[in-house]
């Protein structure tokens, strides 16, 4: 299995989770949308995946589907999750092409500079595969994981995260404003994208596309990392069709939130350690706050 880390955009910042995940480019062309396109025709969104291919059928009838609510007074601390751990080869920089495949902006390596992780709950080392953003079309969604019931639109930050910089700058973004276009990029540090914590929220899930298949080990860091305004801007006026066809934002490429179930949701983030031995209280709680403006 391969490693994916999706990275969920939302107004003005994202949170990253890792999921172990079969990927095959077919899944890529399905016939499927995360939102209706055009009036009068008909292509499948989240509610009829699991309907309209018998091979999808995990998509309704799944029992570890993802993307989940996180209700954290319900995670369970294990003290035996240890910190992920990223193996580059001994190379600090990498290669790797952008693509707008009409429904992410996906970043995949060049297979000639593996990036390799393990450690937390996985059981051996995993190879990334492909890095996927997810973004909402207004300031109050674009996560596909919730946290007690909030999806992410975050805070503004002058200081984005270094590795996106190189993503989202303008020459680049408007490199892949239609489908099917691409465009090469070396190099990336991928250290400069990893958040700058040992605590994360882990379960057991699937595939938030089509065929859902329940294959994901869901890694859900637990520090955000920024884009700015004018990034998320940008990414709004990426289209999810060819430049021939009516212009249709790719935003919004999210599925809901799915029952959880049985499920178990552990974590290494200990809310109860306090006090003089811990030196580092912030450390011990959730770090992803939705700003009290948007509440208003």
């Amino acid at each position: 299995m391969h490693i994916v880390w999706e990275i969920f955009l939302i107004f003005q910042a994202y949170f990253i989770c890792t999921s172990a995940q079969l990927i095959s480019p077919k899944i890529h062309d399905g016939w499927w949308a995360y939102k209706d396109a055009v009036q009068g025709s008909f292509v499948p969104v989240p509610s009829f995946w699991g309907l309209v291919n018998s091979a999808w059928n995990l998509c309704a009838m799944g029992k570890r589907q993802s993307p989940v609510n996180v209700e954290t007074s319900h995670m369970i601390f294990d003290p035996f999750l240890t910190p992920l751990r990223l193996n580059t080869g001994g190379r600090s920089k990498m290669g790797g092409t952008m693509y707008n495949t009409g429904r992410h902006v996906s970043l995949r390596p060049d297979k000639a500079h593996l990036v390799n992780i393990s450690g937390g709950p996985l059981g051996y080392s995993h190879r990334l595969e492909e890095i996927r953003l997810h973004f909402g079309s207004e300031d109050g969604q674009g996560s596909e994981h919730l946290l007690n019931g909030q999806s992410f639109p975050a805070e503004i930050s002058e200081s984005p995260n270094v590795f996106l910089n190189r993503m989202l700058n303008r020459d680049t973004i408007t490199r892949i404003t239609y489908k099917h276009d691409a465009f090469l990029l070396m190099g990336l540090n991928i250290a400069d994208l990893y958040p700058d914590t040992t605590r994360f929220i882990t379960y057991e899930g699937s595939m938030t596309i089509p065929p859902c298949f329940e294959t994901a080990t869901w890694i859900l860091m637990n520090k955000p990392v920024y884009v700015t305004q004018m990034q998320m801007h940008s990414l709004r006026l990426l289209s999810q069709n060819e430049p021939y066809k009516i212009f249709l934002s790719m935003s919004d490429n999210t599925r809901p939130a799915q029952p959880l179930l049985q499920r178990c949701i552990r974590t290494n983030i200990n809310f109860s350690k306090q006090g003089r031995d811990c030196p580092n209280n912030r450390a011990l709680r959730h770090q992803y706050r939705v700003n009290q403006w948007l509440l208003k």
